[in-house]
């Protein structure tokens, strides 16, 4: 990838890549983090850990990505090491499905179809309100 070099003979697309990547595993890390200390607290019979991590990097999305794309004159790195790598390695859709489809494998039809309308609808809402927030600093 050609690119302009910086001291250490790196191209700016590699550093994007080395950004993305400590962004993707902070990230895992913070999720992983979250979402045991909220089935610690509320327990794992619905996927409250999951839900709480989508709904916060719903909202971390809206507010950082107005301020990293809008408002902010930032590096190509810091922009895709927070947006994608931190925030897409924190966000769990992935998890999120597969929990929903686990609980329909059970039978559990109200938790999954619940799992499914708040994690959209609350998550939309939460990207929302971030955007109106990251737009009011």
């Amino acid at each position: 990838m050609l690119g302009r070099h910086d001291n250490h003979g790196l191209s700016s697309g590699n550093l994007q890549y080395f950004a993305i990547a400590v962004g993707g595993a902070a990230g895992a890390i913070l999720r992983f983090w979250v979402s045991g200390g909220v089935h610690v607290w509320l327990g794992r019979a619905f996927p409250w850990g999951t839900l709480v991590v989508n709904v916060i990097g719903s909202l971390l999305i809206g507010v950082l990505g107005v301020l990293l794309v809008e408002r902010l004159d930032v590096s190509d790195e810091l922009r895709f090491g927070v947006l994608v790598g931190l925030l897409g390695s924190f966000t769990t859709f992935s998890t999120f499905s597969i929990e929903t489809l686990t609980l329909l494998e059970q039978g559990h039809i109200v938790r999954a179809v619940l799992n499914a309308g708040l994690s959209v609808i609350v998550c939309i809402l939460a990207a929302w309100l971030g955007v109106a927030l990251g737009r009011q600093l």
